[in-house]
């Protein structure tokens, strides 16, 4: 029999590359990592690379096997998936793999200026009725800039059709730099192995046919970044755990 969320909880809290800190405790604990990730717990000058709503983890633990010359670090809030990941790299002893249980609205609270090289966005929930809770939203990029090096990297895999074109939207809108983009990753020819990491949920969405979308741009941190003005059809399914797609009026 499998563990349950109780029990899950308790292993987080004594796994030492795992740190929690929701809502309910940030604004009281003190997070003293902040700054000094690489010299405090991975011990080593490497970049680090954050995937924001990792799920289990999937990317984080993939790609830190692909990558010991990098530090990779988990951010989600929910708790009992994050342990999938969390547990697999302990038992692998993986040094450059860390998990942050937190809300990502606050995800500057935890990273210093120029202390993270990459972000990676992997399903994100669309959000379709509040552009302000979509993960690549203009409120998200601000506070990915405090964090982030100049010109840091941020990668989005989705297969939400209106993510994709709200993010293609948001960054021609703000003339952002992109290296890569294609509505059909894995009929463009182009998949390595780190785009061919798959996580649970997108198994399921391929088993279902549906293409998974793929973006690589650059976030620099000069000029004002504005929300793209215009109308985007919505997705028509359901995916997991996201909210009914039918009855919304609007994309905004």
């Amino acid at each position: 029999m499998g563990k349950g969320k109780l029990e899950k909880f308790a292993d987080m809290r004594e796994y030492p590359h795992v740190f929690e800190y929701p809502y309910s405790v940030a604004d009281n604990v003190p997070f003293d990592m902040k700054g000094s990730w690489n010299r405090d717990f991975f011990k080593n000058d490497h970049p680090i690379v954050l995937e924001l709503g990792c799920g289990r983890g999937e990317y984080t633990v993939g790609l830190g096997r692909m990558y010991p010359d990098k530090n990779f670090i988990g951010v989600d809030i929910k708790g009992s998936r994050m342990w999938t990941g969390a547990t697999e790299a302990l038992k692998e002893c993986m040094k450059n793999v860390a998990f942050l249980r937190t809300n990502i609205e606050i995800i500057d609270r935890f990273f210093a200026p120029g202390e993270v090289s990459e972000i990676w966005l992997t399903f994100s929930d669309p959000q379709m009725k509040k552009a302000t809770k979509r993960l690549t939203s203009t409120y998200f990029m601000e506070r990915y800039r405090k964090f982030l090096k100049p010109d840091g990297l941020i990668h989005l895999k989705t297969d939400s059709n209106f993510m994709f074109t709200y993010t293609r939207y948001m960054v021609e809108e703000n003339r952002l730099p992109v290296e890569f983009m294609t509505e059909d990753l894995y009929h463009s020819g182009l998949v390595d192995d780190i785009l061919g990491i798959r996580t649970y949920y997108e198994q399921q969405w391929l088993d279902r046919g549906l293409n998974i979308k793929y973006m690589k741009f650059r976030l620099p941190q000069e000029n004002e970044l504005h929300e793209p003005d215009v109308e985007i059809e919505l997705d028509e399914y359901r995916s997991y755990n996201r909210s009914k797609r039918s009855g919304l009026k609007t994309s905004k």
